[in-house]
């Protein structure tokens, strides 16, 4: 099993445990304890858990979203499929704004058929896209959050009113039938909201793992997504809800 791999399994773990032993995560994964004391020294300076004798404790609130850095690391190659995917739905129009998030359309390579005008809400986003030829890239203002590097607050909200797109690619903490989109961070609930508002099409990228989690800020009900790029590992009563809802389900190969 690869360290992102078994990394992603850890923070799986911690997402519903308070504390985790090594040996029993030496023995789970069948590596051994000095692999599984580096994978929680790593977690430990991303500021996921606190490092005791024999383990770890998680220094998250239960349901609480995990660091950028930690999330990047989880479901690597199916973010990777549907960035691409995605990227390419939003090359139709000739105007798109683009989420921020560990999940997000590719770069320069993804963002290069026909000449597109693209707001990025992240500051990594920003940087891939600079080197598109085939891009004209705008920037909005606000404050940028520490460790996501996402642009966020009125003065974003204010830039995306001030603006329409043919398409926005959304990204997300939990999607369901129950509780539409939602995210954990309230400041980025309000930059999705004014981002949704100011779009004809609204495509949200999500990995299979977000359909099991709800997190705290709500941002919108199923009608208001149009296509949602996801991985094959999506429930199937999932796909059967987003479809009974009108939302084309886009499956990321």
């Amino acid at each position: 099993m690869e360290s992102a791999e078994r990394v992603a399994g850890i923070l799986g773990t911690l997402r519903v445990r308070d504390s985790v032993a090594v040996a029993e995560l030496a023995t789970e994964y069948g590596v051994s304890e000095m692999t599984i004391r580096r994978d929680l020294d790593e977690l430990a300076q991303q500021g996921v858990v606190r490092r005791v004798r024999g383990g770890a404790l998680s220094l998250l609130l239960r349901g609480e979203e995990p660091p950028f850095a930690a999330r990047e690391r989880e479901a690597v190659e199916a973010k990777r499929r549907i960035g691409v995917a995605a990227a390419g739905l939003a090359a139709d129009g000739g105007a798109a704004g683009l989420d921020g998030g560990a999940t997000r359309p590719g770069g320069a390579g993804g963002v290069g058929g026909p000449r597109v005008a693209v707001l990025p809400l992240a500051m990594q986003s920003a940087i891939e896209l600079s080197t598109a030829p085939r891009v004209r890239l705008v920037l909005p203002g606000g404050e940028v959050r520490p460790g996501e590097l996402n642009f966020k607050g009125p003065l974003t909200e204010s830039s995306l009113r001030a603006l329409r797109f043919d398409t926005a690619v959304i990204g997300c903490c939990g999607l369901s039938a129950e509780h539409g989109l939602t995210a954990q961070d309230l400041p980025e609930v309000a930059v999705k909201q004014a981002a949704i508002a100011s779009a004809r099409r609204v495509v949200v990228v999500c990995d299979s793992g977000k359909f099991t989690r709800v997190a705290f800020g709500a941002v919108c009900p199923l009608e208001k997504i149009d296509v949602v790029v996801t991985d094959e590992e999506i429930p199937p009563e999932q796909h059967d809800a987003l479809t009974a809802a009108g939302v084309t389900v886009h499956i990321a190969r």
